[in-house]
């Protein structure tokens, strides 16, 4: 039995494209003609979305692991207490002030030290410092439960804490909305963990949104992973202190808070990357943080 071929013997010297029946053309275009599917853009017309532009972070072995801090992008940086996020932080706030952009800390729980940014080589002419909850009253109406940030069992502890965060959220948004600032910096260290995981996912998704057409650099720290999917380059890390600072000073002084920093060996681990293709499993970089000497 002779077999029927699939294309007719007129369409095979033809490109494969004028084969194509003209009634699926006319379905999608009547498709895309529809009420409800208007607003909707086919695959094919999409636009390829640029890389980022990168910045130094102040930290060459952080640079040569995630290529730099992307711009237009929200970063994450997270890890336990004395992991080494402080420091970064200090050196991110260095590198963009040292190249005359105009950076602002949202500082939740009042930890910022600037003495130690002093020491890192921070020029505070360009920076702004947002102390959220210094000026808290708990008898304002503000500090009434059902303005705080998610609803739930509150207690006079909880709402010393909520408040400040509820703050930073309103205050980021703000900063973010009104442009002109190549870093932006959430430090959501020392906020307890219950706090910072009530922040909805809403708002991590309204920044990533406000920033992805600017040249801003969102950079967060915090304990754990808390923006989730909407960070695009998400770096865990680790130290340890390397010499003992105790013999420097009296029992009655305690050391600097920049010294704290000095000789800390941090562990940084790549967790995710949006920025190539490449897997980000068991990618660690190491430094030692020192004080700035001048």
């Amino acid at each position: 039995m002779s077999s029927i071929p699939l294309v007719s013997t007129a369409a095979l010297g033809r490109p494969v494209a004028a084969a194509v029946p003209a009634w699926s053309t006319l379905v999608l275009e009547r498709l895309s003609a529809m009420p409800k599917l208007a607003g909707v853009t086919p695959a094919s017309r999409l636009e390829v979305r640029a890389t980022p532009q990168m910045v130094p972070s102040g930290i060459r072995e952080i640079d040569a692991l995630t290529g730099g801090l992307p711009r237009g992008c929200l970063t994450e940086i997270c890890g336990p207490a004395s992991s080494g996020r402080t420091s970064i932080l200090l050196a991110a706030l260095a590198a963009a002030t040292q190249r005359q952009e105009v950076c602002a800390l949202v500082d939740i729980s009042d930890a910022f030290n600037p003495h130690s940014a002093a020491a890192a080589g921070v020029n505070f002419e360009k920076m702004l410092w947002v102390r959220c909850g210094h000026l808290y009253k708990p008898d304002s109406p503000q500090s009434h439960p059902s303005a705080l940030l998610r609803a739930g069992s509150v207690t006079e502890k909880n709402k010393k804490i909520e408040k400040p965060v509820e703050q930073a959220l309103r205050v980021t948004d703000l900063l973010l909305q009104s442009g002109g600032f190549g870093l932006v910096i959430i430090d959501l260290g020392d906020t307890p963990l219950k706090m910072a995981r009530r922040i909805p996912l809403t708002s991590w998704f309204r920044f990533q949104r406000a920033v992805e057409h600017t040249a801003t650099v969102l950079f967060v720290i915090s304990q754990v992973p808390c923006a989730q999917n909407c960070a695009s380059l998400l770096l865990k890390v680790s130290g340890k202190k390397l010499s003992a600072i105790g013999c420097q000073h009296s029992a009655k002084t305690s050391p600097a808070h920049s010294q704290l920093l000095d000789g800390l060996q941090v562990q940084g681990e790549l967790l995710r990357s949006r920025l190539d293709r490449k897997p980000a499993g068991s990618v660690t970089a190491a430094f030692t943080t020192k004080v700035r000497a001048g």
